[in-house]
């Protein structure tokens, strides 16, 4: 299917690594123009480099998304460059764990400014633009958001802020031709997710639980299947979806996981 996202331009926050790498590769494979958003420099002119080789027209910026005035800088910035913005992927984040028990007030406010503020700072920059565009937001949720996670109170509040907002945010700007959606990834085999697991004394077994709850080929969900949703919802060809939540996940979160 021609996805129809030739020459356009779209941001992805947290673009340097992992989900948000492959869907700055999935932009470059239809042709769009990704812009990667990213603190790690290195990685992202890495990333940048890698695609450029291929022929791919890209732009990297090294940003600290908790400033919200260098947000609002980036975003007019790449929108006057190119001439439009089509696109914006909110991605960026990290599960800090940051607990109810062994966590504190600062540490919970943090870590939804971390993995939150940023999605309502860019979307606001982004909209004159997007309305220019009549783009598409897509934000990067959790199945924490739903389903909770032990030790995590900071991360679960911001992923599920993060789908609250989704919503408002489709009502709002609907008028404006600018649809916004959420994709739900969930049990994602990323470089940050292998780190994780290689907390656990036997890492294989640890795994090897994880995947047999997954309904779907009990299997981890790879992050080139979440981009694959991503660009679905970002293009034409999903023009009559917004507000939604989309989960991408093996049937983890809504499957019985007793059925054989």
């Amino acid at each position: 299917m021609d996805l129809q996202l030739k020459d356009r331009v779209i941001i992805v926050t947290g673009g340097a690594n992992g989900i948000g790498a492959a869907i700055v590769r999935a932009c470059g494979r239809e042709r769009a123009i990704p812009v990667i958003f990213d603190r790690d420099e290195s990685a992202a002119a890495k990333l940048s480099r890698e695609l450029r080789e291929q022929g791919i027209k890209n732009e990297a910026v090294p940003i600290d998304l908790g400033e919200a005035s260098a947000c609002a800088r980036a975003v007019d910035q790449i929108a006057t460059k190119f001439e439009r913005l089509d696109g914006l992927v909110n991605n960026a984040g990290v599960n800090d764990g940051v607990s109810l028990e062994h966590g504190s007030p600062e540490r919970f406010a943090a870590s939804l400014r971390f993995n939150f503020a940023h999605y309502y700072t860019m979307v606001q920059a982004a909209l004159p633009a997007l309305a220019k565009s009549q783009g598409a937001v897509v934000n990067v949720s959790s199945k924490v958001a739903v389903t909770g996670q032990g030790g995590t109170s900071g991360y679960a509040a911001a992923k599920g802020a993060i789908l609250g907002a989704t919503s408002v945010w489709a009502k709002e700007v609907a008028g404006q031709g600018i649809r916004v959606n959420a994709v739900i990834p969930s049990e994602v085999r990323t470089p940050q997710y292998e780190v994780w697991l290689q907390k656990f004394e036997n890492p294989k077994e640890k795994l090897r639980a994880i995947t047999s709850k997954i309904p779907l080929e009990q299997r981890m969900t790879e992050p080139h299947e979440v981009a694959a949703m991503v660009l679905f919802l970002l293009s034409c060809r999903s023009a009559g979806i917004t507000g939604q939540q989309l989960f991408v996940d093996g049937g983890y979160v809504h499957l019985d996981r007793k059925l054989p």
